[in-house]
Protein backbone atom coordinates (compact mmCIF):
# COMPACT_ATOMS: atom_id res chain seq x y z
CA UNK A 1 0.00 0.00 0.00
CA UNK A 2 3.12 2.57 0.37
CA UNK A 3 3.86 1.77 -3.24
CA UNK A 4 0.76 2.79 -4.18
CA UNK A 5 0.08 5.84 -2.03
CA UNK A 6 3.84 7.15 -3.21
CA UNK A 7 3.01 6.83 -6.54
CA UNK A 8 -0.47 8.11 -6.44
CA UNK A 9 1.23 11.11 -4.54
CA UNK A 10 4.37 11.20 -6.95
CA UNK A 11 2.13 11.66 -10.39
CA UNK A 12 -0.60 14.19 -8.22
CA UNK A 13 2.22 16.73 -7.53
CA UNK A 14 3.78 15.91 -11.45
CA UNK A 15 0.84 17.17 -12.28
CA UNK A 16 0.54 20.65 -10.63
CA UNK A 17 4.05 21.34 -11.19
CA UNK A 18 4.57 20.35 -14.74
CA UNK A 19 5.39 22.61 -17.60
CA UNK A 20 5.05 22.66 -21.32
CA UNK A 21 8.49 23.07 -22.71
CA UNK A 22 10.48 21.45 -20.05
CA UNK A 23 13.07 19.34 -21.49
CA UNK A 24 12.92 15.50 -20.97
CA UNK A 25 16.24 15.73 -18.78
CA UNK A 26 14.65 18.29 -16.55
CA UNK A 27 11.62 16.20 -16.03
CA UNK A 28 13.89 12.98 -15.89
CA UNK A 29 16.04 14.64 -12.99
CA UNK A 30 12.79 15.74 -10.96
CA UNK A 31 10.87 13.04 -11.46
CA UNK A 32 13.37 9.90 -12.41
CA UNK A 33 12.99 7.48 -15.09
CA UNK A 34 9.47 6.85 -16.25
CA UNK A 35 7.87 2.96 -15.83
CA UNK A 36 6.99 2.80 -19.45
CA UNK A 37 8.41 4.69 -22.80
CA UNK A 38 7.29 4.50 -25.72
CA UNK A 39 8.42 6.05 -29.52
CA UNK A 40 6.01 7.98 -31.14
CA UNK A 41 7.92 8.33 -34.26
CA UNK A 42 8.62 12.03 -35.73
CA UNK A 43 10.77 13.03 -32.99
CA UNK A 44 8.20 12.02 -30.55
CA UNK A 45 8.07 10.16 -27.10
CA UNK A 46 5.74 9.28 -24.52
CA UNK A 47 6.80 8.47 -20.72
CA UNK A 48 4.65 7.07 -18.27
CA UNK A 49 4.62 7.07 -14.50
CA UNK A 50 2.73 4.96 -12.70
CA UNK A 51 -0.14 6.09 -10.64
CA UNK A 52 -1.49 3.25 -9.84
CA UNK A 53 0.45 -0.07 -11.66
CA UNK A 54 -1.58 -2.97 -10.50
CA UNK A 55 -4.78 -2.13 -9.80
CA UNK A 56 -6.20 -5.57 -11.87
CA UNK A 57 -4.59 -7.66 -8.51
CA UNK A 58 -6.38 -6.85 -5.07
CA UNK A 59 -3.42 -8.86 -3.31
CA UNK A 60 -0.62 -6.87 -5.51
CA UNK A 61 -2.27 -3.94 -5.12
CA UNK A 62 -2.34 -4.50 -1.19
CA UNK A 63 0.88 -6.86 -0.62
CA UNK A 64 3.48 -6.16 -3.71
CA UNK A 65 5.76 -2.89 -3.37
CA UNK A 66 5.56 -2.42 -7.05
CA UNK A 67 4.45 -2.82 -10.85
CA UNK A 68 5.51 -5.83 -12.37
CA UNK A 69 5.19 -7.46 -16.25
CA UNK A 70 1.35 -7.45 -16.88
CA UNK A 71 -0.14 -5.00 -14.13
CA UNK A 72 -2.84 -3.42 -15.58
CA UNK A 73 -3.02 -0.08 -14.11
CA UNK A 74 -3.56 3.73 -14.08
CA UNK A 75 -0.76 6.29 -14.88
CA UNK A 76 0.43 9.89 -16.00
CA UNK A 77 1.48 9.84 -19.39
CA UNK A 78 4.24 12.84 -20.56
CA UNK A 79 4.34 13.30 -24.14
CA UNK A 80 7.71 14.56 -25.17
CA UNK A 81 8.69 16.36 -29.12
CA UNK A 82 11.61 17.18 -30.29
CA UNK A 83 12.84 16.18 -26.45
CA UNK A 84 10.37 19.21 -25.12
CA UNK A 85 6.90 18.85 -23.20
CA UNK A 86 4.08 19.14 -25.28
CA UNK A 87 0.94 17.63 -22.89
CA UNK A 88 0.33 15.04 -20.13
CA UNK A 89 -2.71 13.16 -19.29
CA UNK A 90 -4.18 10.84 -17.70
CA UNK A 91 -4.17 6.83 -19.50
CA UNK A 92 -4.35 2.98 -18.80
CA UNK A 93 -1.62 0.04 -19.66
CA UNK A 94 -0.39 -2.68 -19.03
CA UNK A 95 3.40 -2.97 -17.57
CA UNK A 96 5.37 -4.94 -20.45
CA UNK A 97 7.70 -7.31 -19.54
CA UNK A 98 11.00 -6.23 -18.16
CA UNK A 99 13.79 -7.02 -20.64
CA UNK A 100 16.97 -9.12 -19.60
CA UNK A 101 16.56 -10.67 -15.98
CA UNK A 102 17.97 -7.99 -14.09
CA UNK A 103 21.21 -9.64 -12.87
CA UNK A 104 24.24 -8.97 -14.60
CA UNK A 105 28.04 -10.81 -14.53
CA UNK A 106 30.97 -8.57 -15.48
CA UNK A 107 34.20 -10.61 -16.66
CA UNK A 108 37.54 -8.93 -16.81
CA UNK A 109 40.99 -9.96 -18.12
CA UNK A 110 42.65 -8.32 -15.16
CA UNK A 111 46.13 -6.50 -15.53
CA UNK A 112 48.38 -7.64 -19.02
CA UNK A 113 51.23 -9.77 -17.22
CA UNK A 114 54.08 -8.68 -17.96
CA UNK A 115 57.04 -11.36 -19.61
CA UNK A 116 59.52 -12.04 -17.43
CA UNK A 117 63.56 -12.38 -18.26
CA UNK A 118 65.98 -14.29 -16.75
CA UNK A 119 69.42 -12.79 -17.24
Amino acid sequence: MAYQAGTEIKTSHMRDSLHAGESMHAVRDRFGEPDIRTDTGSDGEVWSYASRANSNDLAATLFYTSAKSGDKGHFLDLKFVNGKLVSWNNADHTMPAKRGTGINYGFTAGPASQPVSHF
